[in-house]
Formats: structure tokens, sequence, C-alpha cells
């Protein structure tokens, strides 16, 4: 490669070809070294997802059906950090929208891309704990299930494959380290709900 790895490639043109509520999607033209070359990319202004852990050692998680997987997914509550708020802000408000209830805590676990290959969403993750209820206000196109259990037990569906969300498996993994619970639990499958 000629371009050295601390020197970020030009951007030659940028098109912008589609802009919808939640993402941007653009033809970009890039110089790197000597090569010329097309990248497509959807522009996505990111999002916060958090782990909600009670006193109780469980966790809460929300199915929802999500059309571009055509099906139902447990994952993290979660959402677009709306008007450049800070992503902890994001994530306190998906907390009490989601799932209906407000931390006394709220720890950065990881902030990771979530498909550097095409697109620029980037996603922070949270562990919030000391959670009192509130009340849930989740979006009028929210159709959502609240799902709390054992977090032993949401730690085998990953193993499973019954949690298959990216940002939930980081999360999850990364809150089990942080509390000192095992990854490897070896829980009985069955209906998460």
């Amino acid at each position: 490669m000629d371009t050295p790895q601390n020197k970020t490639p030009e951007v030659l043109a940028s098109e912008k070809i589609f802009k919808g509520r939640i993402i941007e999607v653009a033809v970009d033209t890039v110089r790197e070294g000597d090569q010329t070359y097309v990248r497509e990319v959807v522009r996505h202004d990111g999002g916060a997802g958090v782990v909600a852990y009670f006193e109780d050692g469980s966790v809460a998680l929300v199915r929802q059906y999500r059309h571009p997987a055509g099906r139902y997914v447990l994952e993290l509550p979660a959402g677009k950090i709306e008007g450049g708020e800070p992503p902890e802000a994001c994530a306190a408000r998906e907390l009490e929208e989601e799932i209906g209830v407000r931390a006394s805590r709220i720890e950065q676990l990881s902030e990771f891309f979530t498909t550097p290959g095409f697109c620029s969403e980037r996603l922070w993750v949270f562990l919030a704990d000391g959670l009192t209820e509130t009340t849930r206000s989740h979006e009028e196109d929210e159709i959502i299930e609240v799902v709390r259990l054992p977090f032993a037990r949401a730690l085998g569906m990953i193993a499973s494959g019954e949690i298959d969300d990216a940002k939930t498996i980081i999360g999850l993994l990364l809150a089990a380290d942080k509390l000192g619970l095992s990854a490897n639990a070896r829980i009985p499958t069955g209906d998460a709900g």
C-alpha cells in the first residue's frame, strides 16, 4: 500500500443518494495513495444501549420486530442519539422510555462501530444499576415487550444463539465481566418470556 496508515485517504467527491429519518446513504469517491475507488456509505448519528441490571440479579431486555432481520429480536434497550445529546443521556432516556426505570448509576462499558465496512454508526453501551421504576413512554411506532430474566439465563441465551444482536452480546458479556459474573454459565434454554 502506498498510503501510510496514519494518513487518511482523501474524499474527492460525495454524492448523497438517499436521506431518511434514521440514515443517509452516500456514494463517495476516495483517493488512497495512487488508487481511486468508490464506496457506498450509510451515515448514522450513532446510538446507545444499556444493560439494565437489577438488585435481584436480573436484567431487562426488550423484544421487538426488526424488519431488516425479518423477525423478533431480543436486545438491550437502545436508541438513536438525538440532536447531539451525549451518549450517556441517550442511554438514560432509552432506559426510561423502553423499560420504565431510572438508574442511580450509568457506567460506559464500550464504544464501537457496528459495521465499519459500509456504515458510520457508532454505538455506546452502558451498564445501569440502582434502578427505580418510573413510567414507560416509548415512541408511538415502537411495539416493545419487556423481558426480565436472570442475568445468567441471558448469558446462556448468547451461547445458545437465542440472543444474536451484536450490541446485546457485547453489552451482556462486558457487564458480566464488570459484575464478576461467569460468561460461561450453562443455563437450560427455553422460553425467555
